[in-house]
């Protein structure tokens, strides 16, 4: 099964048209309309929508029951105003796919196309596209309905494009291969006065200072692959109104938490919120601890990264460990709890804009190889024999 250069271009096409049209997370209706009505057209046995939200599964199925392989790409964009000079760039103030899940997309659309020419022989694969990554919580609302909650794949796939790694190289890894994180927010409460009798309140302007470098010492100054891996980087901080007359009586930082592993992300959260209650109560001021932005770290399955690897040499695709694993996060992770699961890291370039920068734009030149890697990878995990996770029939 190999893609067509009609394959290609159609693929292409629709990357640009996704890319002028990008929607942000939880707000994907049309670009889910848009690959929901592409996979009808192209004859797919089942097209599932509205799933957490506007995910779907589109099903090719064989015509002997067997195993079943799903491959994901996102939909969403990000609240980035792009500046990259294509002419294909976003027509929607704002917004953008700077991150590539556009080009996922297109991806997954070549395979789809052939797919449809050439159903495979026995068991199936389910095209699964998600809502809401840049967030954490798409992965986890799709699980909690039934139409994915109850399907047992025996390989679960994706891949993210990776600038900073040469074209076309791939950056695959057995275990951690994206971090853990989460958005802290601290909000510091104390009583507002007048900007000319300011003792009369309480300002958090103090506590707020030291937090800000108390924060910084969360950074454990290890090497991302040690276990203990952690860091802290303030996003964002406030204080009172911006009014002149306005003593502040109260104050927000937002904080990103990040980790290798999830038990240590537990370890981090405790220390974080044992300093900040400590700073605030040594300052009279109430503490309220929020959380954003949830996720786990990602593990590749060895099963998976196995078939992914045999796919990658039959692909005459160059690979390695290098670039694994990455600082950033991914919710792709959550999905391990169907079964075996494995993402790779696709090189965009090494001077390549980097992902989320104004000035990046998917390589069109990975949808070939990303397309023939999937297409392998499908033949390996449904040529295999027959095991316990088969199909499910919903």
């Amino acid at each position: 099964m190999i893609p067509t250069d009609a394959d290609l271009n159609a693929a292409r096409e629709l990357r640009r048209l996704l890319h002028r049209t990008p929607e942000l997370s939880g707000v994907e209706v049309n670009t889910a309309a848009r690959i929901a009505a592409e996979m009808t057209c192209l004859g797919a046995d089942r097209v599932e929508t509205g799933i957490g939200g506007h995910g779907l599964l589109a099903f090719f199925e064989g015509a002997e029951t067997g195993p079943l392989v799903v491959l994901r790409a996102e939909l969403d964009a990000l609240p980035i105003i792009e500046r990259s000079g294509v002419a294909h760039a976003s027509e929607v103030a704002g917004q953008g796919h700077l991150c590539g899940h556009d080009g996922h997309m297109a991806i997954l659309f070549c395979v789809a196309r052939v797919l449809a020419r050439a159903r495979p022989r026995r068991g199936s694969v389910a095209l699964l596209f998600q809502p809401a990554e840049e967030t954490g919580a798409g992965a986890r609302a799709m699980l909690r309905d039934p139409r994915i909650g109850n399907l047992r794949p025996t390989r679960i796939f994706a891949l993210h494009n990776l600038p900073g790694l040469p074209l076309g190289y791939a950056a695959l890894a057995e275990g951690p291969i994206a971090c853990a994180s989460r958005g802290m927010r601290l909000t510091l409460q104390g009583r507002t006065a007048h900007a000319s009798q300011p003792e009369t309140g309480l300002s958090p302007r103090t506590a707020l200072s030291r937090l800000l470098g108390a924060l910084d010492t969360l950074n454990a100054g290890l090497p991302l692959e040690d276990p203990e891996f952690a860091m802290a980087t303030v996003t964002h901080c406030r204080m009172g109104a911006p009014a002149f007359g306005v003593a502040p009586g109260e104050a927000e930082i937002w904080t990103t938490l990040r980790t290798l592993r999830d038990d240590a992300m537990a370890r981090l959260c405790a220390r974080a919120e044992e300093m900040a209650q400590q700073t605030a109560h040594s300052h009279g001021l109430a503490l309220e601890v929020a959380y954003d932005d949830v996720f786990n770290a990602t593990e590749n399955h060895p099963d998976a990264v196995a078939t992914l690897r045999a796919a990658l040499d039959e692909a005459n695709i160059p690979h390695g460990p290098a670039g694994q694993p990455w600082r950033p996060s991914e919710d792709f992770g959550a999905f391990a709890a169907l079964g075996p699961s494995a993402m790779l890291f696709f090189g965009s370039g090494e001077n390549h804009p980097a992902l989320h920068d104004h000035a990046y734009d998917f390589p069109d030149m990975l949808i070939a190889p990303g397309a023939q890697l999937f297409l392998a990878a499908i033949e390996r995990a449904l040529s295999s024999p027959p095991g316990i996770r088969q199909r499910s029939k919903l």
